[in-house]
């Protein structure tokens, strides 16, 4: 069985070492204006995300409750919970900041495009994964900067639960709103040109990457992370996968779903969007110098989810082909 190398995968590990090498653009002493850009980059990401969404779509998706309700529960309530019962094992600000790390991984969203292919794939219910991968994002606006806020504001005095929302509704919500009113017009069109708007958010992504990894090698924040470190952050988030993977599959089988169900509930409710990490980063953790340890398990997350669902939904697709009467099984 044949892999491609996620191209996307690749360019984060390039911005990472260009932000090692040449860490001075993205000081703040630079004189291009990286955050007037990445700011304006992300109102335009949720501009598209929302012109991208089809409310007809959405009230159609309502139905099949029990699965987007799994799907959202795990996403948002069962990925915290673990990562809550590691609180106790807290005994220094460094560990305080890659459990914080963890904690944001855990909190975030579903990513959208990599569900929706992978569940295809698979041959799994497309336009449940679709639903709930479009709806994962309008509740991660919300639930995100909540779980966070329950440790941040305590920690922290420049976190502010009310500056960080009028920032969110600023920068994502009403890009979102917007484009939802403009779907009937634009909606077509976006949907036509979509490979352009992916690039467009592919590259936003790294820009903010770059800055904040720029920032972290400024400041040296890394210099308490070293390859031991670095393999034990990639562990610890391959171990999170699977927990959720099979307590997501326990579930669905406990539910009596199909197949179908089943394959959409493990790879919508399994996976985490790096674009919300980036983007929710940017707002929720002020200080810049920090974003790269922030950012380091989603990304470490994002990889192994592309190679793993990759893995699962080329099997199941190869069983379906040989047994035509696999997906109608339970």
């Amino acid at each position: 069985m044949k892999f491609k190398i996620d191209k996307f995968v690749l360019s984060i590990i390039l911005v990472v070492l260009l932000a090692y090498i040449f860490p001075q653009l993205g000081s703040t002493s630079s004189s291009i204006p990286l955050d007037s850009i990445a700011s304006l980059g992300v109102s335009l990401i949720f501009f598209f995300y929302g012109l991208k969404l089809s409310p007809e779509k959405i009230k159609s998706g309502l139905k099949n409750w029990k699965l987007h309700l799994l799907v959202q529960v795990c996403t948002f309530l069962i990925f915290p919970v673990i990562i809550l019962c590691f609180y106790p094992l807290i005994h220094s600000e460094y560990d305080k900041n890659i459990w914080l790390a963890f904690l944001f991984l855990a909190s975030l969203p579903s990513t959208v495009s990599s569900s929706v292919v992978m569940v295809s794939i698979a041959k799994g219910n497309i336009p449940a994964a679709i639903f709930n991968a479009s709806i994962s994002g309008l509740i991660g606006i919300i639930v995100t900067p909540l779980w966070l806020g329950l440790f941040l504001n305590t920690t922290t005095n420049s976190y502010n639960l009310g500056d960080i929302y009028t920032k969110l509704i600023i920068e994502v919500v009403v890009p979102v709103i917007l484009g939802l009113f403009l779907h009937r017009f634009w909606g077509n069109l976006a949907q036509k040109h979509n490979n352009y708007l992916t690039l467009f958010d592919k590259s936003i992504i790294l820009l903010i990457i770059y800055k904040s990894f720029a920032h972290s090698f400024e400041e040296n924040v890394f210099s308490e992370i070293d390859a031991f470190a670095i393999m034990t952050i990639a562990i610890a988030v391959t171990v999170l996968f699977y927990l959720v993977y099979f307590l997501t599959g326990f579930i669905s089988n406990k539910l009596g779903f199909s197949a179908e169900d089943k394959i959409t509930a493990q790879f919508c409710g399994t996976k985490k969007s790096l674009v919300h990490g980036t983007v929710f980063a940017k707002i929720l953790f002020p200080n810049p110098s920090v974003m790269g340890i922030v950012l380091l398990p989603i990304m470490l997350f994002h990889a192994l989810q592309i190679f793993i669902i990759s893995f699962i939904a080329t099997h199941a697709a190869n069983r379906k082909e040989e047994n035509p009467i696999y997906l109608n099984l339970k």
